[in-house]
């Protein structure tokens, strides 16, 4: 009977939840904004969530991490002691960070029923050719927690049609590397007009091959043929649409939370908690 009894609870905490948002995107294009806007909003809801630092080049954070890779490694050491240069080095701290998985795990082995976001390094190709980032994702789902890959884009690609195609690339590119569950977040909606905030819908969903038309008539004739080929690539397979980020609203942020929610399921097996009248007094038992 006490041997089913533990294999029971083992089955049960191999079934509890583990969640976790893995923000991702270029450099400056607002990552750890969108990280300390997060952990803000859910700490207001009065919701548990963590911020993990998976980038050790990092040097501030308005939210101290519960997990820091700098307490593994630095760039800066690599760096120093090395040699390297930032790219190389970064690299390299990941490769170290690969070697040291039990650190990790044992890292995060405390964090059961909890939410995490890990705001990751901004070089682009560790997402879209470089396999570092895939191993991190798929090690993660191998210790149970489900995975959504968020990748920020500034909103100040849309300023040049041609730039936005190189955005939506490398947003495509990151969804195919990692296959995970994945949403594309454009950022920095604050800092636009409300003129062009209004005209920009779009680009949340966009429709390449207008698009293209608008990116010909501002490039060189011989790469009109290559930007109507990356607009049927897009468009066949209508994998990208963008969900806009204002810092300044809490209905942007609540709706892209949601959206994050959705794609790993978190809640469904939470249990539910008896609503608590505020009007009431402590009990007196």
């Amino acid at each position: 009977m006490w041997i089913l009894l533990i294999i029971n609870f083992e089955i049960l905490l191999a079934c509890r939840g583990r969640y976790c948002q893995l923000v991702m995107g270029p450099a400056g294009s607002g990552k750890s904004t969108y990280c300390q806007t997060l952990m803000q909003h859910c700490e207001a809801a009065k919701r548990r969530v963590h911020l993990v630092n998976l980038d050790p080049a990092a040097e501030r954070f308005e939210y101290p991490p519960t997990i820091d890779i700098r307490d593994l490694i630095t760039l800066e050491d690599v760096m120093e002691e090395l040699g390297y240069g930032p790219n190389g080095g970064l690299i390299y701290c990941f490769e170290f960070l690969m070697e040291n998985l039990d650190w990790l795990e044992e890292q995060l082995g405390d964090y059961e029923d909890d939410y995490l976001i890990l705001d990751c390094p901004g070089q682009i190709e560790l997402y879209t050719h470089i396999p570092i980032m895939k191993q991190v994702a798929r090690l993660l789902q191998q210790w149970n927690f489900q995975v959504v890959g968020v990748y920020c884009l500034e909103s100040q690609f849309i300023e040049d049609t041609s730039k936005y195609f190189a955005g939506v690339m490398s947003a495509t590119s990151a969804m195919s590397m990692l296959e995970i569950p994945h949403i594309n977040v454009m950022t920095k909606m604050d800092l636009l007009s409300e003129e062009i905030r209004d005209n920009m819908d779009r680009y949340f969903d966009p429709d390449p091959l207008l698009l293209a038309e608008d990116a010909n008539k501002s490039t060189s004739k011989r790469f009109k043929e290559l930007n109507m080929a990356l607009a049927n690539l897009i468009d066949e397979f209508s994998m990208v649409s963008f969900l806009p980020l204002n810092i300044k609203d809490e209905d942007s942020v609540a709706y892209i939370l949601s959206h994050a929610d959705n794609a790993i399921q978190w809640g469904e097996d939470q249990e539910p908690k008896e609503p608590v009248d505020e009007l009431e007094g402590p009990s007196e038992d």
